[in-house]
Parts: structure tokens; sequence; C-alpha cells
């Protein structure tokens, strides 16, 4: 009888649970989605079709797109929230406007006026739109900026955004570059050519990367010849992943290459996966550039069209990020475009032989992947030649803040900040005086102007409590205080913290709140940097504890009283 009734019990029709699938939902999910195929490691891609077409996405949404990728609806509801560009409206809850302008509150736009310019278009704009602060947009050499749609506005002010919402300009316009046709003319994809046709040997370009002594320029100054290397000798099929999720405090190089002369990226992307034999290549592009994404998307049509070689090209992916600063981090970066939430891997095993997909990935930066056409063209030694105080070749510097001509300035490695900015950025601007400095951005540590003869490059500022990443470098005056940027950076790790680990989730959040009070308690504060650093699974937190302790070490006096 127990057996009998153990095979009734089986026997018993499943009941549905959770939430049932709504058919116009799902009909509007499957318009969208058309017949591309429904995988897993697309689901961000699909979740932004939705966001770009309803201006946010719905409970019903999420359960439909997930019922047609065969997902459960938590999966996909935790991916959409993990990420800060997509609206998720629970059942309930009101639609935001379809309208979002947000201003960007990170370091230059904070000292440009960030703060008034927010509150004055929430005072002054109507109904229909929203009005949100932003973490860093990359374009800090305009600061303040905000962003009406998917408009840049840089130098922005309050008319400047209301005329923008009056015209309905919300697009990102395409600045001028060089196209695919202005860089064949130019000599491009002669390099490219010559690897495909044998006449020039891979072993030879490899050798040409590790003397030229380039290293990774995303920010962990890997040298680049050596990566190749290793993932040259890890088991098929090997991927490349481009990574230009720059969301640093103060980093727009490479959007300033992009918008500029993208084939050199894009031939230099080639060659490193011809060289390296990477099968597949994908790209991940932060969503905060839309230009940028309009140029890759038609220059990368113009190769697959167009190369008397196309045919031996690998697959290429644009993916796009859908703003998380912690996809700057490379795992959590390969997380991302695998679909999931971006949360950074414990190491080892290491990308180069368990990376995306669990296959060897060779990891770049964006601009690393652009000097590999003049190193092999001109040889390395043409890198080396460039140089100051014992170091050798160039860094691209993203200048921000109180100088006369910030941008993005190339210039030797080794250069202090002082020959920076009276070199390069036309000197301090009229009224203020050069009082201290990012090195690396927000988690790059700050420095006064004492100490503004420290030769700026890879290792350099390592015994100062500082290191130089992506060499976003921005300046500040005697009108601004090394507190109150501190603070600033560190809203912004504990606005970014992906949350998996305690030490940063927990420690970032409690440190804004100790800093944001009249008087900083040294000994608790000192005790949350120590356990963010030793603790923390990835850069972020490990990094973040860097302003704190810089201005404790090097700006004192900003603390009496």
């Amino acid at each position: 009888m127990a057996a009998q009734q153990a095979r009734d019990v089986k026997r018993k029709p499943r009941v549905a649970r959770g939430r049932p699938v709504d058919l116009k939902a799902l009909e509007e999910v499957r318009d969208l989605l058309g017949d591309t195929p429904r995988r897993r490691d697309l689901l961000i891609e699909y979740l932004h079709r939705i966001q770009d077409a309803y201006h946010h996405i719905s409970a019903r949404h999420i359960v439909a797109l997930a019922h047609d990728m065969n997902l459960a609806p938590a999966e996909v509801y935790e991916v959409a929230s993990f990420y800060h560009h997509f609206d998720v409206v629970k059942e309930g809850e009101t639609p935001p406007p379809p309208l979002t302008i947000r201003v960007c509150e990170s370091l230059s736009c904070q000292m440009a006026g960030a703060r008034e310019l927010l509150e004055a278009l929430e005072r002054g704009l109507g109904e229909g739109l929203r009005v949100l602060p932003a973490p860093c947009v990359g374009r800090c050499q305009s600061a303040p900026v905000a962003i009406v749609g998917q408009n840049p506005i840089d130098h922005a002010t309050a008319e400047a955004v209301t005329t923008a919402v009056e015209a309905e300009a919300f697009d990102a316009p395409v600045p001028e570059y060089t196209d695919y046709q202005a860089y064949l003319n130019q000599g491009g994809y002669r390099l490219l050519r010559e690897l495909m046709e044998g006449a020039r040997e891979p072993a030879s370009v490899i050798a040409a990367m590790k003397d030229s002594g380039l290293r990774g320029l995303g920010g962990a100054g890997f040298p680049a010849g050596l990566k190749w290397e290793i993932v040259k000798k890890q088991p098929a099929p090997r991927y490349l992943a481009v990574n230009i999720d720059e969301g640093e405090p103060g980093t727009f190089k490479d959007r300033h290459y992009l918008e500029s002369d993208p084939h050199r990226f894009l031939e230099g992307m080639l060659v490193a996966a011809h060289v390296v034999g990477c099968e597949k290549i994908f790209i991940y592009l932060r969503d905060e550039y839309p230009a940028c994404r309009k140029i890759l998307q038609s220059e990368l049509e113009q190769i697959r069209e167009n190369l008397p070689f196309k045919s031996h090209l690998p697959p290429i992916e644009l993916r796009r990020g859908a703003g998380a600063y912690i996809c700057g981090e490379e795992s959590a970066m390969v997380e991302s475009i695998e679909g999931k939430r971006g949360m950074p891997r414990l190491r080892p095993p290491y990308l180069a032989e368990v990376g995306l997909f669990g296959r060897p990935t060779l990891e770049h930066n964006m601009e690393t992947l652009y000097w590999v056409r003049d190193i092999v063209e001109k040889g390395p030694d043409w890198f080396t030649s460039f140089g100051r105080n014992g170091r050798k070749g160039l860094r691209s510097f993203s200048v921000s803040g109180r100088v006369n001509k910030p941008g993005v300035h190339l210039a030797p490695a080794g250069i202090t900040v002082r020959e920076l900015i009276d070199e390069y950025c036309g000197g301090m601007l009229p009224g203020h005086e050069f009082y201290g400095y990012f090195p690396g951005g927000a988690s790059g540590g700050i420095l006064p102007a004492s100490m503004g003869d420290i030769p700026l490059d890879f290792d350099t500022l390592n015994e100062y409590g500082c290191f130089i990443g992506s060499a976003a470098v921005v300046i500040f005056s005697q009108h601004d205080k090394a507190r109150d940027l501190a603070l600033n950076a560190t809203r912004f790790f504990e606005d970014e913290s992906c949350g998996q680990c305690t030490p940063c989730r927990v420690g970032t959040a409690k440190a804004a709140t100790l800093m944001a009070r009249g008087e900083w308690d040294r000994e608790r504060l000192e005790d949350l940097c120590q356990v963010m650093a030793d603790a923390s699974i990835c850069g972020l937190g490990q990094a973040a504890p860097n302003p704190i302790r810089c201005v404790f070490k090097y700006f004192p006096h900003e603390l009496e009283g």
C-alpha cells in the first residue's frame, strides 16, 4: 500500500510555481529578440534591448525573458538588478519617466560645480523626466558634465541642459574620426596583412612587444609581450577579451582614442588575436560611451565587408556594459560577458588559464592594443626612446581639474606632474595654485604639491602609498580640500562595490560615514583601511583605503581643529 501511494504521488502533475508568464510581455520580448540565439551569455544584451525600448525593465518582462531563455526569473532578476543602468521596476512600483538626466558628481565634476548644477536642475526642470547623480562618465576634461538621455553636455549649465531637453537632443553625436578608408590610406592593416600572408613571423611580433617593455595600460601594468607568450602556450581554443570599461574617476583616454583613431586599436587587436591564436574576440565597452559604440559597430562592419582577408578573421562580438565600475576588473568583466553579475573571481586560476567560458583568455585594455602597430612597424627602440628620469616609453595621461588645458596628453613615461602641468596643460587656471593631485584616479591615492617632482610611471609611486594605474591625473588647488576629495572617492567606492566580500561592502560604507563627520576618527578609519586592504577579494576594496591614508599622511593639517 505504501509503495502504491508513493507511485501515485510521483504521477501527480507538477503545479507551476511563481509568477505566470504575461503573454503580451512575452510577445514584446520575442519581438525585441527576433531570431537571435537564446544563449545565457547574451542575457545582458537582451536586458539592454528591453531597457532601450521601454526605459525600464518591468517584472512582467523579467518573467517573460526568463521563460523565453529557459532561465529562472531569479537568475534574470539578479543580473538586471546588479547593474546601475537597468531600471528594474517591481510589481506595483511606478516606472521612471522616459527621460533621465545624469549629472556626474565624481572628482573633477565636483570641483567644477556638479552639486550646484544638480540642485539647479532638480529645481528647474519640469515633469516627465528625472535628474540623478552619476559616477564618472569619462568626460572629466569637460567638467561638469550632464548626460541628457545619451547626449553628453560638456561644461554643462542648467540652461544648456534645458535647451537640449527642449530640442529633444537625446542621442550621442558621433565626432569626426579616422574611418576605415582613411586608415587604409595611412598604411593601415599592412602589418596584419604581412602576418596573414606569412611575410612576418608571429614570434617576431612577440619579441618586439617584449623588447618594447610595453605594460598593460588599464592599470595593472603586466608586461604585454609576456602575457601573449603565456596565453599562446595554453591549449586551444583561446579567446581575446578587450576591456574598454574605463570607469576610474579621472580616466578618459580610451574614449579619446576610440573617437579619433579606432582602427589603430582594431588592427592591434586583430594582430594580437592572430599571433596568440585566439579563435574569438570579445570587446567589452562601457555603456557610458554610446558614440564609441556607434563608431565600433560601423567600423567593424567595414572590416567584415572590406578587408581582403576577412574570411580568415576570428568572430568579433561587441558587448555593452551596463554601468558597473567593478567590471573594469578583468575577471568581473569576464563574468559580465558570460551574462552574469560582474563579480570578481578568486584567483588562481588566472584568466590566461581559465578565462571566458573556461578557456584560456588574453585580456587587454584597449590602449595597450592601440600601440601594437607602432611598436612593431617602427621597432621597439622607437617606443623606448621616449622617457624621462630613467623611465622608458610613452604614457597617455588623462589630465583634469584645475589646469588650463585638461585632456589626454601623450607624454614621456617618468614625467613629473609639475612638468606635465607646465609643458602640456598650460599651467594652472587663473587664481589657482597647485596644491595636490591624484596620480592614478580615485584609487591611486593623493599627493601634495610638495611631492610634485616624483616621476610618473609604474612602480615609482608605490613607496608613497600611491600608484599610477591608468594615468588619470586629477589636479586640485588651494581652493579645494584633500579630505573632501577623499570622501568623494570613498563614496564612489561604496556605490560601486559589488557587495561580494564583507571588507569592501561594509568597509567602504562605514568609512564614508565616518569621513562625513566634522572630525575624523583616525583609529577606527585606520582599522577599516587595514581590513579592506588585507581582506578584500579584488583591487576595489584593496585600493579604497589609499585616499584616506594619504590624507592622514600628507594633509594632516586639514584634520586639525
